[in-house]
């Protein structure tokens, strides 16, 4: 399978690409490798990847229209796998502009390729920011979200309606995947493990917002990266069933669909703390502060759908996920 990832030097990018090509895939990895974090991250990342001879990269910015069109032609991937984006809550209010333009512009980029080159399914990265005000739990694919809280959230929210329409118009089969608070190695440091692991190790004081009531669902990124690939390899369909007068919020009469990618089990912020302490055998200095503007208070997936129909659920647990950072946090920084 020829397979398009865009995103390639991130996180979750870098990641699915390794798994892609373990496993005899021929993947094309683009990134912008932007400076928003350290771009000498996302070039030890991209370097595991170059000693397969099936990869091919190319330091492209996705919102870049026309080279993007070049990109499809020249390659012409059978499948592709949209994870370039500006991320980040907090950073989306001070600069709004480069979400507009990596996440809405770049992504109709991505929908034009696909539709013009004859890709068999687009798989993109939405989040669990859309859920925003939504305070039922866990979070359900088939509860509306129409009330974001921050614009990164917005963004992913568009997404998700931008591809709806390609999958009606064109027939373009999309599958849009909801990631519930990704960690792991090669995570970003701009990211609340990492931040905090670099604060430990330097006995500086970690700011701990919401005053530590903060519940997420952490999930892995091998779990991540699993439930990526089972999806990819099984290209969206319509529902036959869908009907307006009582319609699915995660499916449509067009080849449409949307899931969460969760661990299904949310885990204090205190707790994933004290799982970093132990792995580093260090106590954290702690400063208590206030929500942030943007935050949802909790996160908590409904991976139901996940279950039933790729027979798929997240299950590493906490521990033992922190326990893996921790070790290639210390390898690579050289602690």
């Amino acid at each position: 399978m020829k397979i398009l990832v865009t995103g390639s030097a991130g996180f979750i990018g870098s990641a699915l690409s390794l798994k892609l090509l373990n496993r005899g895939d021929k993947v094309i990895g683009i990134d912008n490798h932007n400076d928003y974090y350290n771009p000498k991250l996302k070039e030890d990342r991209v370097k595991r990847l170059k000693v397969y001879p099936e990869y091919i990269h190319e330091i492209l910015d996705i919102a870049e229209f026309s080279k993007i069109e070049q990109l499809f032609k020249k390659h012409k991937p059978q499948r592709v796998v949209n994870l370039a984006a500006q991320a980040g809550v907090r950073y989306s209010i001070k600069n709004p502009s480069s979400y507009i333009n990596s996440n809405l512009l770049g992504f109709a980029n991505i929908l034009e390729g696909c539709r013009h080159n004859d890709v068999e399914h687009l798989v993109y990265a939405s989040s669990s920011s859309v859920y925003g005000a939504n305070t039922s739990m866990p979070f359900s694919v088939h509860d509306s979200v129409d009330h974001p809280l921050s614009l990164y959230a917005a963004t992913k929210k568009a997404n998700e309606l931008m591809a709806h329409s390609y999958s009606h118009l064109y027939r373009l089969p999309t599958t849009g995947l909801r990631f519930f608070t990704v960690y792991g190695p090669w995570d970003r440091p701009d990211m609340a493990l990492q931040k905090f692991a670099k604060a430990i190790v330097n006995n500086q004081t970690i700011k701990v917002y919401n005053n530590g009531y903060h519940k997420r669902d952490f999930t892995y990124i091998d779990d991540i990266v699993e439930g990526v690939i089972r999806v990819l390899d099984r290209p969206a369909v319509s529902n036959k069933n869908w009907s307006s007068k009582k319609p699915d919020l995660a499916t449509s009469k067009a080849p449409w669909r949307l899931y969460n990618i969760g661990n299904n089990q949310p885990i204090n912020l205190m707790d994933y703390i004290s799982a970093l302490e132990k792995a580093l055998s260090r106590e954290a200095k702690k400063e208590f502060l206030p929500i942030q503007p943007g935050d949802v208070p909790d996160t908590w997936a409904n991976v139901d759908d996940l279950v039933n129909e790729f027979g798929y659920k997240p299950q590493t647990s906490v521990e033992v996920g922190v326990t893996n950072f921790v070790e290639w946090f210390k390898g690579y920084y050289k602690i």
